[in-house]
């Protein structure tokens, strides 16, 4: 495929988080948002008017475009599996917002599908292409921290009641919509994209101001890494007016404390020269959506959809495989075991279902 190809995309999905796609598209040189589909289709024809775009209601008038090369899966969480595997057998690659799915057999379904038709699937974690946390994955590659002893992630937001009724499937705890799917899902996979696998698990769920919704608003998890390393998360979205994110990670030699898209903490004992500009990655000023659903920045998804388009064109892989989402998905499901039976979850899963069960 020639370096100069447009790369065109059709976005499954109008709601909240399609105009980050349809913005970063916008802002990427050779590529092209052809369409918007949405069961909704005043929804669909809003965005599509907004974005100067066509307007589909459904996902087979997007895989008849022969024009579009990427499909954006842009449903709510528990959708994803079978409109991926839909685009994977029309010959479209497929880039699928968080999380890759709601279960790990869901996850392997779309692996193979893609696979199987030589397309490429990307999942959004769009955290992790900030900054701090490559300059965090950097230094732990080359020994900076010496041994890591803890990880940690705080994630301590609000959101209304309200938001909880904006969607029927925002207020079901099996399609996704609790804090630690919805909200904590990007913080809980940083962590293990800087450690690593977990082993170990335990956690503790409950909610604490959204008494009309049932599913978790808070989440305190303890994690143990299989390099050794200890972990914390606790998220929530009962927290008025809502704190940016922290990400800690503390080891024998050195500390690094991301907050926001900031680095906030840059510490070591061999200090090196370029030291001082890494503690100014990142802008103060740059909401992380810890007071609201769309009060963040486009910028992180631009880099995961510029990822997507040169795997496009140049045949590598997109910037997030969704082999390295899928044990973020078994954390988070463990997460859920460990809170219903009050007892620690060792990983792998020896049955996924438990979860729920």
């Amino acid at each position: 495929m020639s370096d100069k190809r447009t790369v065109r995309f059709g976005l499954l999905g109008a709601g909240l988080i399609a105009p980050f796609h349809a913005k970063s598209i916008a802002a990427i040189d050779g590529c092209q948002l052809v369409a918007i589909a949405d069961s909704n289709r005043k929804r669909a024809d809003d965005r599509a008017k907004e974005f100067g775009c066509k307007s589909c209601s459904s996902l087979d008038e997007l895989l008849a475009d022969k024009s579009i090369d990427v499909i954006g899966v842009l449903l709510p969480n528990h959708l994803h599996a079978e409109p991926t595997i839909a685009a994977a057998k029309a010959g479209k690659h497929v880039l699928v917002e968080k999380p890759p799915a709601m279960s790990l057999a869901d996850t392997d379904r779309m692996i193979a599908a893609c696979n199987q038709a030589n397309v490429k699937l990307g999942i959004v974690l769009n955290c992790r292409v900030r900054k701090p946390i490559q300059a965090m994955r950097e230094a732990i590659a080359s020994g900076r921290f010496g041994r890591i002893l803890q990880a940690d992630a705080f994630m301590k937001w609000y959101r209304s009641s309200e938001y909880y009724h904006s969607d029927d499937w925002r207020s079901q705890r099996r399609s996704g919509a609790g804090v630690t799917i919805q909200h904590a899902f990007h913080y809980i996979d940083l962590l293990q994209y800087l450690m690593g696998p977990a082993k170990r698990v335990r956690a503790q769920m409950c909610n604490l101001a959204h008494q009309d919704v049932e599913l978790e608003d808070t989440l305190n998890a303890w994690l143990e890494f299989e390099n050794g390393a200890h972990g914390l998360v606790e998220a929530s979205t009962a927290f008025w007016p809502g704190t940016d994110i922290r990400i800690e990670l503390n080891g024998e030699n050195g500390t690094a404390i991301m907050i926001g898209e900031r680095m906030d903490t840059w510490k070591f004992r061999d200090q090196r020269p370029e030291d001082e500009q890494i503690r100014q990655f990142g802008r103060k000023s740059v909401t992380t959506a810890a007071s609201g659903p769309a009060d963040f920045d486009f910028a992180d998804h631009q880099k995961v959809i510029e990822g997507m388009v040169e795997a496009v064109r140049h045949g590598g892989e997109p910037i997030i495989t969704a082999p390295s989402a899928r044990h973020t998905l078994e954390i988070a499901l463990a997460m859920y075991q460990s809170a219903r039976t009050n007892h620690p979850v060792s990983l792998p899963l020896a049955d996924e279902s438990a979860a729920w069960d």
